[in-house]
């Protein structure tokens, strides 16, 4: 992968959306940009950096609470890991990386924030006290674990924080004895989940109180939702969620195009899982009964209306009974948005919690937890025509595609790029 390449996959992001576990406040990301809703009081959160380093410069990647919300961090192109405090909002620590980050986790106990870059290293730091000083010491990520030079694509910690589960691009999960002190390593690979016949481009865990170590629940590029016991590396199940919700597109006539799923999110329960899909106007809704370790899908929750919403990211909260839902993108060409060609949307979705038999619906932005002040600072200036979402839906599509799909080169082509190489030149 040439600098080229990169900055063509850097120019469009997708927006992000995060939700403390509490529901006390709501974190949407889009480019560099970082904004944070305080649900409680009803205000946006003001941001500042105590680090003694900048903001982010580029497209943020990941965000991320830790377990019990204390914690924030935030990484992407600008090679920054920044660790905030969510009292006050203050950014208490920035690690900087020697690749572009591409997803980012907190340890359960909140000890340790692990991330990952493109080139499919995994790094840790510690948080020893991190958070109760103002005087940060020099921290150092260690190198913890790796992928053999494949974007990892998703980083998770099982329930339990007994492993972590590390996806890429390479059609891989691989699922790590998280050691005591990993910052002497992270050596023992318990098992890989092997089934994904395209790039794994999300993780998430389903386990309620008769199954406290859960299940692992995956999404790809192949268009499947796939359920793992991630213990032996078992593939349990798998939806065919393109097929079934009937989102199988042709691309211009000329090959078939499988939508690829962006996001994945579980209620606490395990019992339903939300399920985005490119090209998919809404938002799909799995039923999984872990005790039969089955995946079946239960309906899809069209979302009309006078612009065209196509979910890029998913959250929600373990004490609430709603889905967040975002759909944006940056460095969108043509756009009249104020923050650098960028477009934010945000939805709510009503009863995501409750029993099957009970009903789930899309809330009016009245209705959405803080109300339109919530959308407004999250959202910006909301003043879009509805071909600019069209537009947006189709850069993220091909964005995530350029991104994760593998370029085939020919022979010749391959040996130009070799010669090309930096680590190449100035070799005969």
């Amino acid at each position: 992968m040439d600098e080229n390449e990169q900055s063509r996959e850097a120019e469009v992001a997708p927006a992000l959306i995060a939700v403390h576990p509490s529901q006390d406040s709501v974190a949407v990301s889009v480019g560099s940009d970082l904004r944070v809703f305080n649900l409680l009081r009803c205000h946006s959160e003001s941001l500042s950096d105590d680090s003694g380093g900048n903001m982010h410069r580029d497209s943020i990647r990941a965000i991320r609470y830790g377990a019990e919300g204390k914690l924030f961090v935030s990484a992407g192109d600008d090679k920054l890991v920044k660790i905030w405090n969510t009292d006050s909002w203050r950014c208490i620590h920035t690690i900087l990386s020697e690749k572009r980050v591409s997803a980012v986790a907190i340890s359960k106990d909140g000890c340790f924030v692990c991330f990952a870059d493109k080139f499919g290293a995994v790094y840790a730091t510690d948080l020893d006290n991190v958070h109760e000083k103002r005087d940060i010491p020099d921290k150092k990520a260690v190198l913890i674990l790796s992928h053999y030079c494949s974007i990892i694509t998703s980083l998770e910690f099982s329930p339990d924080g007994r492993f972590i589960i590390s996806a890429d691009r390479d059609f891989k999960i691989r699922v790590t004895l998280f050691p005591k002190n990993p910052l002497n390593g992270a050596h023992e690979i318990q098992s890989f989940c092997l089934g994904h016949t395209e790039f794994v481009s999300c993780l998430a865990f389903v386990c309620n109180q008769d199954c406290p170590q859960g299940f692992l629940v995956s999404g790809g590029g192949d268009s499947t939702v796939r359920l793992w016991d991630y213990v032996s590396g078992s593939l349990l199940d798998t939806c065919l969620v393109g097929a079934q919700a009937g989102a199988a597109l042709s691309n211009g006539g000329e090959e078939d195009f499988v939508p690829a799923i962006t996001d994945i999110c579980a209620t606490p329960d395990g019992s339903l899982i939300a399920v985005a899909v490119q090209s998919l106007p809404g938002v799909m809704l799995l039923t999984c009964d872990l005790s039969m370790t089955s995946l079946a899908l239960f309906k899809v929750v069209p979302i009309v209306g006078s612009e065209t919403f196509i979910p890029t990211s998913l959250g929600t909260a373990t004490s609430a009974d709603v889905l967040w839902l975002v759909m944006g993108v940056s460095g969108l060409n043509g756009s009249s948005e104020s923050t650098e060609g960028s477009l934010v949307r945000v939805r709510v979705l009503s009863g995501f919690k409750k029993s099957l038999e009970e009903e789930t619906s899309l809330l009016e932005d009245k209705d959405v937890p803080g109300g339109e002040e919530m959308l407004r600072k999250l959202q910006g200036d909301l003043c879009v025509k509805t071909e600019a979402f069209l537009t947006a839906a189709e850069a993220v599509k091909a964005a995530m595609r350029n991104l994760f799909i593998k370029k085939q080169y020919s022979a010749d082509t391959r040996e130009f790029r070799k010669r090309g190489r930096n680590d190449r030149k100035g070799k005969k």
